[in-house]
């Protein structure tokens, strides 16, 4: 797992290494100032001419030390300050200083941004908290238009760290280089779409630096996938879990298909799948691998669906089954009945929307997978609001109901309720296409089937899902994206 940090946590960790381990802010600054040297030199960035736009705090004394740094080198350099020099932080005061003394030219007025090959961008850091007034704006606005390669130093000014939000305006970055872990406001959009490529370094800010305490937000990485090599040799299809989906109404077996498909193909043994009786013919010819159990789209046999939920392992819930009649007492049956771990998704959601103390009354693990419609009908608030505070709403609403939220958008959230937070930082933008949701409650259900607890499924499952859009998307492109397509791609991914 990766560290996500909020601009608070930061702060901890860089004040934790400073006072109770001794390391000099100053060290700590070269050594800041050092790596986005050595990452102009990995990425051979072209440094003809090059302008560090420094604010007056200690992301000014980090663009400060990197344009010394380029100066020994020969390199032709300039120093642009915004701000009043009267309120350099102690550490930025210091590297003026020394830029002074050595003689770095520095410029009163910016000339043509184009005029450079590179713009280094150290404003503001992680620090900024208040909206960018119309001078800043447009700078940055001028500094966005340069044809120069743009490197912002820790994050892009204008971008919280916290959330991403723009904060009036920001510098659009080809490349960020931060420091100790990944910035929270890096990871979600829009702020993703300033910082170019991340590259993040060690600064001697490390493990240590937390000292009791840990940060809230992860991000799952490839080595969390080791589990899929635990599969037993000896073994049969009972060994792999077996899931009841339910899923699928009249009209409306594409998802019930595309559920279980994903399912089989993540890894469990058996899935039996609840369905009205007009799909049988669909279902037999596109999954035949999975067990039918019908009913009249008219009134389902509730002691039938019984003896389905006591059959399974993990039920998925809601994938197509519509809002009639028939689907709330479904939901109804399955929420008050299950005894199992459920994922519960689409046409599910809306129904429990109606009526939300319903997620009160199991007993069992659940994993709710809404995207912000489905989370918006939810909890009554608007679709613009839960998409610029995701994570927030997604703990809450996890911790509410007791139940692990995974909050599907560009930039997935998975909540479990007072533990950790997990955003996802892969897939693309092919995903936005039909089905892609029932894959993804395929791959979660499956994988609590064959033994994994729904706090490592659900976002374990959503790193899997985006990876295979990831490995089809090469081959078919993010435009040709398929629901299909991500379920072929689990079998490179799981491979």
């Amino acid at each position: 797992m990766e560290y996500l940090v909020n601009s608070r946590e930061m702060k901890t960790c860089d004040t934790n290494t400073i006072e109770h381990f001794k390391v000099p802010s100053m060290v700590l600054m070269e050594r800041a100032a050092l790596s986005a040297i050595e990452v102009i030199q990995e990425k051979e960035i072209s440094c003809n001419r090059v302008l560090v736009v420094c604010g007056t705090g200690n992301n000014g004394g980090d663009g400060m030390a990197i344009a010394r740094l380029l100066y020994l080198s020969h390199i032709p350099v300039e120093v642009y300050i915004y701000g009043n020099k009267a309120h350099f932080s102690k550490q930025a005061k210091e590297q003026y200083e020394i830029l002074t003394s050595y003689g770095v030219p520095f410029i009163d007025e910016m000339e043509d941004a184009n005029s450079y090959s590179l713009i280094i961008d150290a404003l503001f850091g992680i620090g900024l908290s208040r909206k960018l007034d119309d001078e800043l704006v447009h700078l940055m606005e001028r500094l966005n238009q340069s044809s120069a390669h743009r490197l912002a130093v820790d994050i892009p000014s204008g971008i919280s760290a916290d959330n991403g939000a723009v904060l009036g305006g920001a510098f659009k970055a080809d490349d960020t280089v931060t420091f100790a872990y990944c910035k929270t406001g890096m990871v979600l959009f829009p702020g993703a779409e300033y910082c170019g490529n991340i590259t993040v370094k060690d600064i001697g800010i490390g493990e240590e630096s937390w000292l009791d305490k840990r940060p809230a937000a992860y991000a799952i990485t490839k080595e969390d996938l080791n589990f899929l090599n635990n599969r037993a040799a000896d073994s049969n299809k009972g060994t792999f879990g077996k899931v009841l989906l339910v899923a699928g109404s009249v009209n409306m077996a594409g998802a019930a298909v595309l559920a279980a498909k994903a399912a089989y193909r993540s890894g469990c043994g058996l899935v039996r799948i609840y369905t009205p009786e007009e799909n049988r013919i669909i279902l037999q010819t596109a999954v035949p691998e999975a067990i039918l159990t019908t009913y009249s789209a008219k009134k389902a046999d509730t002691q039938q669906l019984i003896e389905c939920l006591s059959w399974a392992d993990v039920i998925i819930l809601g994938p197509g089954i519509g809002k009639s009649d028939v689907a709330h007492s479904i939901v109804k049956t399955v929420l008050k009945n299950a005894a199992v771990p459920m994922v519960v998704d689409a046409d599910a959601l809306n129904i429990i929307a109606e009526q939300t103390e319903q997620l009160l009354r199991p007993h069992t693990e659940l994993v709710l997978t809404p995207h912000l419609g489905e989370m918006s009908r939810l909890k009554q608030l608007a679709i613009s609001y839960i998409k610029e505070n995701i994570e927030q709403v997604a703990e809450d609403f996890a911790r509410e109901y007791n139940v692990i939220c995974v909050l599907k958008d560009s930039r997935t959230v998975t909540a479990i309720p007072y533990g950790k937070t997990f955003i996802n930082r892969n897939g693309n933008s092919g995903m936005a296409t039909a089905g892609s949701g029932d894959v993804l409650s395929g791959i979660i259900g499956s994988l609590m089937a064959q033994g994994l607890s729904a706090e490592q499924a659900a976002p374990l499952g959503v790193y899997v899902h985006a990876a295979a859009a990831d490995e089809r998307s090469k081959t078919v492109s993010k435009h040709g994206l398929t629901a299909g397509e991500i379920i072929n791609g689990l079998s490179e991914v799981l491979s």
